[in-house]
């Protein structure tokens, strides 16, 4: 007896599960839908294409370390345009007591492609660190300036 009424209360939540007609589907106003959208992305990389943002727009200043340990690639959200040759990323990452960004830079007469890399400074790779997400920018020099080159995540 246990047995059939396990088995009719299944059925029941099963067909209570069932999906409704299409016209019972939520609409997403699209100021909505922009923002969950995935942002354009490189064919060649599959990152994100970061957008310009204005030069105030900065956060937590990171200087470049080349020596981070456990390092990842870390696409970067925006850039702004700094002084001469310089362009300044903008990415999110942990705590400057803690971790560290180092980029690398490729030019071409169309683009210029930057790979950020984030990870732990070698100071704090045996510390415990707080995992608090921080906005965070590092000016990245140019061999040339940049003109009206496409500013890409590597």
């Amino acid at each position: 007896m246990r047995v059939i009424a396990l088995a009719v209360l299944a059925c029941l939540a099963l067909a209570g599960c069932g999906s409704g007609s299409s016209t019972d589907e939520p609409t997403i106003p699209p100021e909505i839908a922009s923002a969950v959208d995935p942002s354009p992305t490189n064919p060649s990389s599959g990152m994100p294409i970061p957008s310009e943002v204005p030069g105030d727009e900065f956060g937590t200043v990171f200087e470049s370390r080349p020596d981070i340990v456990r390092a990842n690639p870390t696409p970067f959200e925006s850039w702004s345009r700094a002084d001469g040759n310089t362009v300044a990323i903008h990415f999110v990452t942990g705590t400057p007591e803690c971790y560290g960004a180092d980029a690398t830079v490729t030019e071409t007469d169309t683009t210029v492609t930057i790979s950020l890399r984030t990870g732990t400074l070698p100071e704090a790779a045996d510390k415990m660190c707080i995992l608090v997400a921080v906005f965070g920018t590092l000016e990245v020099p140019l061999q040339a300036p940049l003109g009206d080159r496409q500013v890409i995540n590597g």
